[in-house]
This record gives C-alpha cells, sequence and structure tokens, in this order.
C-alpha cells in the first residue's frame, strides 16, 4: 500500500506532523511549520478542514459546554472549533507549498463539503478523526474517492471499527489504515493499550499504526517496534504559539528527536535474515572449532585430551569432535594445530 510516493511495505514508518490547531491564526506560521517538518524528517504534513459551523451548533445550552476533566473545559464547541479552525482560503497555498519543498500534504474533512473541497487539491489520502469514526456517511463518502483511508479509532466500539472497514470496502477501497488511538489530551500511558497495534491489523486484515497523545517519544518508539506503520503526532514550532493543542504537541526538538528515534528503531528492528553476512564471517573467528591440545604422533589416537574444541573458529567444527575422538591420526600434529578436514 502506498500513500503519495510512500510505500507503507517498503519504506519504513511514515511519520505524519499534525498542523491542527498549531498555525496561530497566522498562515506564515503554517508555512513555516510545514518547512520545519519536512526539515526535521516527517514524511507528510497533516490539516484539519473544518469550520465551526460544520462540527457543531452555536448554541450556549449545556450540552454545548465542554466538561469532563479536558483541557478546554466550561469553553463552549462553537467557540473552541471556531478559534482552531484552518481557514479553508489557506487551502490552496499550503498545498501547493509543501509539494513545492517536498513533503507530503492531506488533511482529515468532517463533513462532505470539506471531502468535496479537498478534492480539488489531489490529496494522496484522508484521514478520519477519531471522534468522527461514528459518522457513517462520511466514512462512506470518503472511501468513495478510492484515495488512502486513514482511520483513527480512539473511542470506537469493535463493532463500529468493523462497520467503518466494511463500509470503505463497499466502496470498493481497501487501502485502510487504522490508527490505535486513545483520545485523551494528554493521553496516559496505561491507557496507550499499544498491543492492540498488531491486533488492528491482524483482525481486520489492514494496516495498522498509532495516532498518538501521550507525551514524549516512548510510545512512538514502542508503537513502531509492535508493527506500526504510520505515526502521527502533533506537531508546533514553538509552544509559545499557544492555542488548543499547544500542551500536548511537540515542538521542533521534541519531533526531531522522535523521528530519530523512530529511524534508529526501525535499524534495530531490521528484518528476518539468517544468511550469514559478511559481518556475521568476521566474528565466526572468535566462535569454537577443533584444536590439537597437545601433540600427536601419526598412528596415535585421538582423545578428550589431545583434541579440544576451542576458540578460534578456524578448525573444523566443534560438530565433528565425536566423529573423531577414538580415529587413528593418519598424520602428526603439533600443540595448537587447527583438526582440519
Amino acid at each position: 500500500m502506498k500513500i503519495g510516493n510512500f510505500d507503507l511495505e517498503k519504506d519504513g514508518t511514515y511519520i505524519i506532523a499534525e498542523l491542527s490547531a498549531n498555525h496561530g491564526g497566522k498562515i506564515e506560521i503554517a508555512k513555516e511549520t510545514i518547512k520545519c517538518a519536512k526539515e526535521i524528517g516527517a514524511n507528510a504534513i497533516k490539516l484539519q478542514t473544518y469550520t465551526a459551523d460544520t462540527l457543531t451548533l452555536d448554541s450556549d445550552k449545556e450540552d454545548f459546554v465542554i466538561k469532563g476533566g479536558t483541557l478546554w473545559d466550561d469553553r463552549k464547541l462553537y467557540d473552541l472549533y471556531q478559534e482552531a479552525y484552518l481557514p479553508w482560503e489557506w487551502h490552496e497555498e499550503l498545498f501547493s507549498y509543501a509539494r513545492e519543498i517536498g513533503i507530503d500534504i492531506f488533511s482529515s474533512p468532517f463533513d462532505k463539503t470539506a471531502v468535496d473541497f479537498l478534492e480539488q487539491f489531489n490529496p494522496s489520502a484522508y484521514k478520519i478523526a477519531s471522534f468522527e469514526i461514528t459518522d457513517y456517511e462520511l466514512i462512506r463518502y470518503t472511501a468513495s474517492k478510492r484515495k488512502p483511508i486513514i482511520i483513527s479509532t480512539g473511542i470506537a466500539t469493535i463493532g463500529e471499527i468493523q462497520d467503518a472497514v466494511d463500509m470503505c470496502r463497499s466502496e470498493g477501497n481497501d487501502d485502510i489504515v487504522l490508527l490505535k488511538c486513545t483520545s485523551a489530551y494528554p493521553a496516559p500511558l496505561e491507557e496507550a493499550n499499544l498491543k492492540m497495534i498488531p491486533n488492528l491489523a491482524q483482525t481486520f486484515n489492514v494496516v495498522s499504526g498509532f495516532s498518538d497523545h501521550t507525551l514524549g517519544s516512548f510510545a512512538p518508539i514502542v508503537a513502531v517496534s509492535l508493527g506500526a506503520k504510520i505515526i502521527e503526532k502533533h506537531f508546533i514550532l514553538d509552544k509559545s504559539i499557544g492555542g488548543a493543542d499547544a500542551d500536548f504537541s511537540m515542538d521542533k526538538e521534541e519531533f526531531s528527536q522522535m523521528v530519530k528515534a523512530i529511524r534508529d528503531t526501525e535499524k534495530l528492528l531490521g528484518r528476518v535474515d539468517y544468511s550469514m553476512t559478511e559481518n556475521k564471517r568476521k566474528s565466526r573467528q572468535f566462535s569454537r572449532s577443533l584444536y590439537v591440545a597437545e601433540d600427536i604422533k601419526k598412528g596415535e589416537v585421538f582423545s578428550e585430551k589431545n583434541v579440544r574444541s576451542v576458540r578460534p573458529g578456524y578448525g573444523l567444527h566443534p560438530k565433528y569432535l565425536n566423529d573423531i575422538l577414538g580415529k587413528v591420526s593418519m598424520k602428526s600434529y603439533k600443540f595448537g594445530d587447527r583438526i582440519e578436514e
């Protein structure tokens, strides 16, 4: 499966820098964030395409006031989204700029009008946010565009995840990525449940990854070691920019360190390979092999006293020791000689 030119099976971990609300209301900050994401090794920058009116109602009723121990308690949903949204008139310039500097770019649509709007930019993928996984018509409509679809599973039941996958496939779209996600901001480590990453892939026969809201880079590193093909993390140039997502976003230094740690993790994981590499061959000199432990005359019997398995490894393989013991030597050997075939 490919996202743009990136092959998820061959090219390693696809790292997404989530811009979200970290633009400070200024397109210059958004562009600088995209540039920085490219410089520090992210594979893609992701936007969010919505307005306050496409997400919620401008209501003062209690239902529309945030509560429950979040970073945004006591704020109206409408006001939060109005502050955080990325103006739609920026999209054309941001898509063009990202492509100009060579970083992939796509977005999370939050309703059908956003999908229609984004189609003009031919994004390499679409992302369905955690809280939209229950919006079946949005998933169905987005999947119908036949682009890779990345779905966060943060609030979903297993039945809703299955429904989402089935809807994508019913639209002829089998390029599906499910991201393990904990919809808490920041997310406690004990709620990460990263063992779900390989389980999502196995259960639903899809590619799996991790959309991370924990603090730091430890969770993404573990996620990659468990098979995550995509890592998504909120990115901000500088936390002094502020905004709705600043507290749980990585700044330039943190994100850069995470990218390096992920790439190092990939090197450590390597691949299943039993072949004899050059390094292995060189190291075999320190393995054991059969050597003469005391002088042996021609016609003398090989014994445990005069033949031993010792380091280095230039002699005959130790597996042949029992084949040799008790047999008559056909020539003389000196102490320290190799036993060879």
